[in-house]
């Protein structure tokens, strides 16, 4: 059996983080990877299988309209490569529908089992490409590809992207109401375009929240995460944003921004926050005492472990 042959048949372990993308002002261009993770066991099998764990495992075990699934089959064909079918044992520790990066986790996930089943010998950043295509914007799949705070911009086909923050000790609380929220639904609510001041004061703020992440300055996150691109459009859909808003610079509190298109809402805190504290905080801003809070932190990038290579 050949070297390239046996990288085929090869069985393949994924571990790809959740991402926190439109970062405050960084519409389409700061994401954050977040220790929460989806994780893919996958070997060649004579059919398709999955058995899921984790959050959504029903909807994760769905081999149809699957966009893992989708995305490996789409890519091994546009490649010219035969279709290997997989036998997956997937853990999902990501929400669905909650602005919390599933979709890139699974696009940028599919890309990189076609890579590795269809010995295609891409490297991370043509698979970070890839996934960014199809997911039509980079900063959820690069945050999801490189971890830390992730900066990213489309230059044609290529993705360009930078990370920093990769020793910060922030705590980071996800706030997660009951009702999902597509996308596409979300995109929709956007203007067609925005004032110069809006703009001027994004570009300001985007500045300044790099700034925090490169050199660790906490106290710039209140200001840094504001925005007025496209909070103030997904407020009515996303109203657990609004109640939370105001915990910003509060009792460890650092920031507080929509979570991608949400409707979930990420709060930055301090190291030595409470976060028992800052979670009943969160509670009775928002008028739930069921409301679910995440508690994680900062994530380092996507890993794939081929056991025996």
């Amino acid at each position: 059996m050949t070297q390239e042959s046996t990288f085929q048949s090869a069985a393949t372990r994924l571990r790809l983080p959740a991402t926190s993308a439109n970062l405050g002002p960084g519409f389409d261009a700061v994401g954050l990877a977040m220790n929460l993770h989806l994780t893919v066991d996958a070997k060649t099998s004579s059919e398709f299988a999955i058995q899921a764990t984790g959050r959504n495992a029903d909807l994760c075990a769905c081999t149809e309209n699957n966009l893992l699934l989708d995305t490996y089959r789409e890519v091994l064909a546009a490649s010219g490569k035969p279709l290997v079918p997989l036998d997956l044992q997937i853990r999902n520790e990501i929400p669905l529908g909650m602005g919390c990066g599933s979709s890139a986790a699974a696009l940028l996930g599919g890309v990189m089992l076609a890579n590795h089943f269809g010995a295609l010998g891409w490297p991370l950043q043509a698979c970070m490409e890839e996934a960014a295509r199809r997911e039509g914007h980079p900063d959820n799949v690069a945050a999801c590809a490189l971890g830390y705070m992730t900066v990213s911009s489309g230059v044609g086909p290529s993705v360009v992207a930078a990370t920093c923050g990769q020793n910060l000790p922030w705590k980071l609380l996800l706030a997660l109401p009951s009702v999902t929220l597509a996308t596409k639904r979300a995109r929709a609510l956007l203007p067609a375009e925005y004032s110069r001041a809006d703009a001027v004061a994004n570009v300001q703020r985007t500045a300044l929240l790099v700034a925090a992440f490169a050199l660790g300055r906490g106290d710039l996150l209140r200001v840094a995460m504001q925005d007025r691109i496209h909070q103030p459009y997904r407020m009515e859909a996303c109203p657990l944003l609004a109640r939370l808003l105001p915990l910003a610079g509060e009792a460890g509190v650092l920031g507080v921004a929509l979570s991608g298109a949400g409707p979930g809402v990420l709060l930055i805190a301090a190291a030595d926050a409470a976060t028992d504290e800052i979670g009943a905080q969160i509670r009775q801003a928002a008028a739930d005492p069921s409301l679910e809070v995440i508690e994680t932190t900062i994530a380092s990038g996507a890993s794939q472990d081929v056991p025996g290579i």
